[in-house]
């Protein structure tokens, strides 16, 4: 019988938040299970294996970043709400630097669940895009480029590839205004490639 108190949430929970603080690749069931209090052959009332936990700790993060860049476009549209969801997306990923790694994890080829937790993120990027009034090709190309934008500073800096005395704040402020500028001649740019 479960531990009272122990579900599959919190473990999954509890053990997002351990490899927040030690790295998603040196999350162990052993470490999960001390602290959650458990012996370890008590996980498995609770998930049936660490890859499984794993993917239950993806589909939380991804699920987790698609509210997060809901709530910040929420009542916004255009650059305001490139720039909101912009930092939201920041703060969330420097704050839970494995969830973040978790949330950009591939779903398996079957994994329908999982696929539409993804899908649910780039939807609300799309949503947002619309105002810009970009379709097809070029709505995908502003989609991945978003991300590509987004992902590639935050993963810099989560692993302190910002050493230059320059605010690191500023710079991502000019990225993200870049960005912004760029949406809206990005229609410009398609028809001379």
């Amino acid at each position: 019988m479960p531990r009272a108190g122990l579900t599959r949430d919190r473990v999954v929970e509890e053990a997002a938040s351990l490899a927040d603080e030690v790295g998603l690749s040196r999350l162990t069931l052993a470490a999960l299970a001390d602290r959650l209090g458990v012996r370890q052959p008590s996980l498995y009332k609770h998930m049936d294996s660490m890859a499984g936990l794993q993917r239950s700790i993806s589909l939380q993060s991804k699920k987790e970043l698609g509210d997060v860049l809901a709530r910040a476009a929420v009542g916004r549209s255009g650059a305001d709400a490139i720039h909101a969801m912009s930092h939201a997306y920041r703060a969330w990923a420097l704050k839970h630097p494995a969830r973040y790694e978790a949330s950009n994890m591939m779903p398996a080829a079957d994994d329908a669940e999982s696929a539409a937790a993804s899908l649910a993120s780039i939807q609300i990027i799309a949503d947002v895009l619309a105002a810009y009034e970009l379709e097809g090709d070029d709505a995908v190309d502003a989609i991945r480029a978003f991300r590509s934008t987004l992902h590639g500073f935050v993963s810099l800096e989560a692993q302190g590839g910002f050493a230059l005395p320059t605010s690191i704040d500023r710079s991502f402020d000019r990225l993200v205004h870049g960005f912004a500028v760029a949406l809206s001649r990005w229609t410009e740019t398609s028809d001379s490639l």
